[in-house]
């Protein structure tokens, strides 16, 4: 089956939840708590129509949330299950993120990580993204990043 990205539906919340917990459990000991992903409200998300799902041979091997704001797309959340990280998921759901961005009207997309997370901000910076600030909010230090996309702002 070929790989595709497709909106979540309800019975697909358990399965968002456990790709969600897999890809960033590992972080609760350097962060010392539970990362922001982990303590989304993934049944509201999915229910706002916010999360879209890559499915791998008909298994959610990974995930996105992107939320529509007035100036810019924000790309709230990607995850993938470590067993099918490597494979080029995540690099498609940022794709997808900034496509979606751009054919929703917007010139820019953002986003934010853990300042702990440095492979994060590699990643994303080798995919385009430019620092804009950081700051603490709700106890978690972040980093701010965004990347112009197709559309005009």
């Amino acid at each position: 089956m070929t790989p595709h990205i497709r909106l979540a539906r309800p019975g697909d919340l358990a399965n968002v939840e456990a790709v969600v917990k897999a890809a960033y459990g590992h972080y609760v000991a350097r962060l010392g708590r539970a990362p922001g992903p982990m303590l989304a409200d993934y049944r509201t998300l999915i229910a706002a129509r916010r999360v879209h799902v890559f499915l791998q041979d008909a298994m959610i091997a990974g995930c996105v949330v992107l939320i529509p704001e007035d100036d810019a797309m924000l790309l709230d959340n990607i995850a993938v299950l470590p067993s099918m990280q490597g494979r080029g998921i995540g690099r498609a759901l940022v794709r997808f993120a900034e496509r979606t961005a751009s054919d929703q009207g917007y010139g820019r997309i953002r986003l934010y990580t853990n300042a702990a997370m440095s492979e994060n901000l590699q990643l994303y910076a080798r995919l385009g993204y430019r620092e804009t600030h950081r700051a603490e909010e709700g106890g978690f230090r972040r980093v701010f990043m965004d990347k112009q996309v197709g559309a005009p702002s």
